[in-house]
């Protein structure tokens, strides 16, 4: 019964985390002060994403271990559970995101090369 109750607690705290690293990813806000060191922001930005992300594994495992628990005894890999699959498709979606958005920025969209 516990288990039963702890499942969609999980879920919620699996789905909160990813929407943190989502939000830190793409919608911090540039500290003014980081401006004029562009090279040093992209890399807080990916230093303090990739330590919530660690955060969220942690919570999409113990997540994992709640949903392969409930299951009846001969249980399901890990890797199957709905938490783990949640992160491991919102993880390289956000990964293919990042870096589309990075070489979208920097080759195409704010190229200071455009001429009239």
């Amino acid at each position: 019964m516990l288990l039963e109750l702890a499942k969609p607690v999980a879920l919620l705290l699996c789905l909160l985390s990813l929407f943190a690293v989502f939000h830190i990813v793409f919608f911090t806000l540039e500290d003014p002060q980081l401006l004029l060191q562009p090279h040093q922001a992209i890399r807080d930005r990916i230093f303090d994403s990739m330590l919530l992300l660690a955060l969220s594994a942690g919570i999409s495992l113990i997540g994992g271990l709640i949903f392969r628990e409930a299951e009846p005894p001969p249980h399901p890999s890990l890797s199957a559970t709905l938490p783990v699959q949640i992160f491991y498709w919102a993880t390289s979606i956000m990964v293919t995101l990042f870096f589309l958005a990075r070489f979208l920025g920097t080759h195409y969209i704010f190229s200071p090369s455009i001429h009239w």
